[in-house]
C-alpha cells in the first residue's frame, strides 16, 4: 500500500472524531484534506483492506450476547454449509479452521433467549450440532495490529469480568446503533445523516455517540482492518486445558501479553474438546504463532495438562455486529 494508506489504517483504528464534519477534523492528523481521506477510506474498502469504518460495538454492553459456535463440517458440503451458516444476521464472524471442528463462528445476539434460539435455527438449517462456547469470562480483548506486521498503538482492555455491565441505553440509542453497525456514511457530515435517518438532531445524535463510547458500548470509532490483508497471514486461536482452580489467575496473565488480541474463559465439551482457555495469536506466519504459543506454555506451566492451536484457513465472514 502507499505510504498515506499505511499511516491511516495503522493510526487511524481509534480516536476517530464526533465532531459535525469528522473526517474534516480527522484529515488535519494525516495532513491531508477531507475529500482525499474520504477518497482513500473508500479505496481501502473497496479494496478490502478495511472491513469498514466507523464504531465497533460491544452488545454484551448493550445487555446482548456474543457467543461461540463451532461446527464439524463435512468437506464435500463445507460451502453450502458456509453460505447457509452466513445467511444469517446473527453471524458476525466465521471462519474455517483446521481441525474437526472446522468452521467457527461468533454469534452476536441481543439477549441469552435469542442465543439459544439462533443456535437452533442454525442446527435446523445445517442439520449438524452447534458447540456452543459462550463466554465465561474475559480477560483481555483489543486487537492493535498494524501493516506489514507492524505494531499500532496498544489499546487493551479487560473487564475482568463473567459478564460486562448492561448499560441503560436511551430509545435513541438503538436506533443510531441500527444505522451506525456497518459503518459511518462516507460523507463530510455523516451524523447529519443519521439524524435525518432517525428523525433527531445531529447534536443529539453525536451527543449519544459520545455517551456510549464512554460508557463502553462502542469500544472504538475508525478503521476496521481485515488482518490477513495487512501482513498478519497465521491467525492461531490457541485452546488450553487449565485446571479449574488456576484457570482466571493464569487467564488473566496470559490476557496480559502483548501478543494475545483475545482471552478467555470457555466451557468444555468432553470427552473430545478438554480446552478451557482461549488465546488468540497472530503472526505474519505460523513460526512466529508458535513462538508466540511457546510463550504462553512457558506461562501455564504445569497448569496446562495439554493444548492445541486451531490455525484459519480462510475468512468465510466478518460482517460485525449486526442488531435488527
Amino acid at each position: 500500500m502507499a505510504a498515506p494508506d499505511c499511516a491511516l489504517v495503522d493510526r487511524g483504528q481509534g480516536g476517530f472524531p464526533i465532531s459535525s464534519r469528522p473526517f474534516r477534523d480527522a484529515a488535519r492528523a494525516f495532513a491531508t484534506t477531507e475529500t482525499v481521506l474520504l477518497e482513500r477510506i473508500e479505496g481501502l474498502l473497496a479494496r478490502r483492506v478495511l472491513t469498514r469504518f466507523g464504531p465497533l460495538f460491544d452488545v454484551e454492553r448493550m445487555g446482548g450476547r456474543f457467543t461461540l459456535g463451532a461446527l464439524a463440517v463435512p468437506v464435500d458440503d463445507f460451502e453450502r454449509i458456509a453460505d447457509i451458516v452466513n445467511a444469517f444476521p446473527e453471524v458476525a464472524h466465521n471462519y474455517a479452521r483446521e481441525h474437526a471442528l472446522n468452521m467457527w463462528f461468533v454469534l452476536a445476539t441481543p439477549s441469552s433467549a435469542t442465543t439459544g434460539d439462533t443456535i437452533a435455527r442454525i442446527e435446523a438449517a445445517t442439520q449438524l450440532p452447534v458447540r456452543a462456547f459462550p463466554k465465561e469470562r474475559e480477560y483481555f480483548v483489543g486487537m492493535n495490529l498494524g501493516v506489514d506486521g507492524a505494531r499500532v498503538a496498544d489499546r487493551r482492555t479487560s473487564s475482568g469480568r463473567t459478564r460486562r455491565r448492561h448499560v441503560d441505553a436511551q430509545p435513541l440509542d438503538r436506533a443510531i446503533v441500527t444505522k451506525l453497525q456497518s459503518g459511518l456514511p462516507l460523507v463530510p457530515k455523516p451524523y447529519d445523516d443519521v439524524a435525518r435517518m432517525v428523525d433527531a438532531p445531529s447534536s443529539a445524535v453525536r451527543q449519544r455517540v459520545r455517551a456510549m463510547l464512554a460508557d463502553g458500548r462502542i469500544r472504538r470509532i475508525g478503521a476496521v482492518p481485515d488482518h490477513f490483508a495487512l501482513g498478519w497471514r497465521a491467525n492461531g486461536m490457541s485452546v488450553w486445558d487449565v485446571d479449574d482452580r488456576v484457570v482466571d489467575a493464569m487467564g488473566a496473565r496470559v490476557g496480559a501479553l502483548t501478543d494475545v488480541t483475545h482471552c478467555y474463559r470457555r466451557p468444555r465439551h468432553l470427552p473430545d474438546w478438554p480446552y478451557n482457555l482461549f488465546a488468540m495469536v497472530h503472526g505474519r506466519d505460523r513460526v512466529e504463532v508458535a513462538a508466540k504459543v511457546e510463550a504462553i506454555a512457558s506461562i501455564l506451566g504445569a497448569c496446562a495438562r495439554r493444548h492445541d492451536v486451531l490455525f484459519s484457513t480462510r475468512i468465510l465472514k466478518k460482517s460485525g455486529l449486526r442488531l435488527a
